[in-house]
């Protein structure tokens, strides 16, 4: 592994721990690891259900970018999820949804949440969490939902997290070094759905249009009906939507 590994049979959530640990001091790079969450979290505050012989992973690092930057660490994070997935299930069909599933065959196989707070001594630290269905998914999901046995082959946890590391590291490089333009050009390339309608959640209203691409900040670019361009920065996108 490129970076130190923390396993532990059970945590409410690894974000939580890493939270923990930057919140006392510690910089990382460090991976934490669990073989049970028993409060596992997703975006916007929804639970995570992960299971025996999942992947829950976090992250945890330090940058002195600001945080609108720092913020594209999630789209890092998808990339390196989606190349360990296509490890292990024919590559062609992962892709990626807005702003960071790992789609595999359209269905959802990996989640990423990425957390943020004020680092001692500057900066900020972050704690990248990524969720991987590798032996199994829910089956009570509003979305489709699928796992890499279903699709291909299933690794341990340890094999997983081998993989997201290499290529975590990988992209990590790339975007510390050059920017987030070759991290937009490699999401779009896996990107599903552009092209097609799409509705977004914001504030309880639906915005309708086309998906168009990724801005340079990693907003998604919805073209509407009337052919102005609005730039998305949160919400949950459908696609296939009128």
């Amino acid at each position: 592994m490129h970076v130190p590994v923390l396993i532990f049979p059970e945590l409410d959530s690894t974000n939580s721990e890493a939270a923990r640990r930057a919140r006392s001091g510690e910089p990382g790079p460090l991976w934490i690891t669990t073989k049970t969450q028993t409060a596992g979290r997703g975006r916007q505050g929804r639970a995570w259900q992960g299971g025996q012989g999942n992947l829950a992973a976090t992250l945890l690092l330090s940058t002195h970018k600001p945080p609108a930057q720092a913020a594209q660490v999630a789209f890092v994070a998808a990339l390196a999820a989606a190349d360990m997935a296509a490890d292990f299930v024919p590559s062609g069909r992962v892709t990626l949804k807005w702003p960071n599933d790992v789609l595999i065959g359209g269905a959802k196989a990996c989640g990423v949440l990425v957390e943020t707070g004020a680092a001692e001594g500057g900066g900020l630290w972050l704690a990248v969490g990524v969720g991987a269905n590798l032996a199994g998914a829910p089956d009570d999901t509003p979305y489709p939902a699928t796992h890499f046995g279903a699709e291909g082959r299933t690794p341990s946890p340890e094999e997983a997290l081998e993989a997201l590391d290499a290529a975590f590291a990988h992209w990590l490089d790339i975007w510390v070094g050059q920017g987030f333009e070759p991290v937009r050009i490699a999401w779009t390339a896996r990107a599903y759905g552009l092209g097609q309608t799409a509705s977004v959640a914001l504030s309880g209203e639906a915005i309708n249009g086309v998906a168009q691409g990724l801005d340079a900040d990693g907003a998604l670019l919805l073209r509407g009906p009337e052919g102005t361009v609005r730039r998305i920065t949160a919400g949950d996108v459908i696609f296939g939507a009128p």
